[in-house]
């Protein structure tokens, strides 16, 4: 059963990277010349696009006219708003960590019947109320919020021309920076959650090695709004994993009695 559900996590994560790489080379062959025209649009465009670029728009009249400024805050909205599902995907970790020797010990008990290695390992997860996708939730909600910013990059003409820093938020970074930066600060966040991740998903350590690999070819491609969407999302990740993970490794290890 665990190597099912840690084959639909592989698939999950696998099939966004996919989709980002599809996205990388599928620009839209036409733009728009105002957002109100994403109201022309298809069902996308008017319902999901539209609001997601004049969110965009307000928040840079709040930082006159700083669309890089922009986006961070709209990073920071969004990662706050979905943290709840982070928290549950934490506490899902942990008690999937928790649930180890009893899962070692199932599959040591029934290492000859496949099938009731699976039904007792789904019994222990029920028992325990522990689901082993809530790893995934953020992955899957984050999806089309990135679908959306890259849309609104092409369809929003004030993002798409944007000068921010030394950089053309609608044209790939001319000096690789981004995609470094994007791939560095992946990489940080992996291995700070790594020894979590590979105890209640074995095999996930090679996924979390090349990712950051991924990243940079990825974000080489992508229009420079999109990595610099990717780092700030990093780093608010990168603090909130200290919180979760290292900070509380720490007090945990300052409770353990002395042996």
């Amino acid at each position: 059963m665990l190597f099912r559900i840690s084959k639909r996590k592989w698939f999950l994560v696998i099939g966004s990277i996919m989709l980002l790489a599809v996205l990388a080379g599928c620009a839209p062959t036409t733009t728009t010349t105002e957002t109100a025209d994403l109201l022309n649009g298809n069902f996308w465009e008017k319902n999901v696009v539209y609001y997601f670029a004049i969110t965009l728009d307000t928040f840079a009249k709040w930082f006159g006219g700083q669309y890089g400024l922009s986006i961070l805050l709209l990073t920071i909205i969004v990662r706050t708003l979905i943290l709840p599902l982070t928290l549950k995907q934490y506490r899902s970790s942990k008690a999937m960590q928790a649930l180890q020797p009893q899962m070692a010990e199932i599959k040591k008990k029934y290492k000859d019947n496949p099938q009731k290695q699976q039904e007792e390992t789904m019994k222990l997860f029920q028992t325990h109320q522990v689901n082993p996708m809530a790893g995934c939730l953020p992955l899957i909600v984050q999806m089309p919020v990135f679908i959306a910013l890259y849309n609104s990059i092409y369809m929003n003409p004030d993002i798409r021309t944007h000068d921010f820093l030394w950089l053309q938020l609608g044209e790939k970074d001319p000096y690789y920076i981004l995609p470094i930066i994007a791939a560095a600060t992946t990489y940080i966040q992996s291995k700070m959650m790594q020894k979590q991740q590979t105890q209640t998903m074995p095999g996930m350590g090679a996924m979390l090695a090349i990712f950051p690999v991924l990243i940079f070819v990825m974000a080489m491609n992508f229009p420079a709004a999109l990595p610099l969407y990717w780092i700030y999302s990093n780093i608010y990740t990168i603090v909130q994993n200290y919180f979760l993970y290292v900070r509380s490794s720490d007090k945990g290890k300052e409770a353990a009695p002395a042996k």
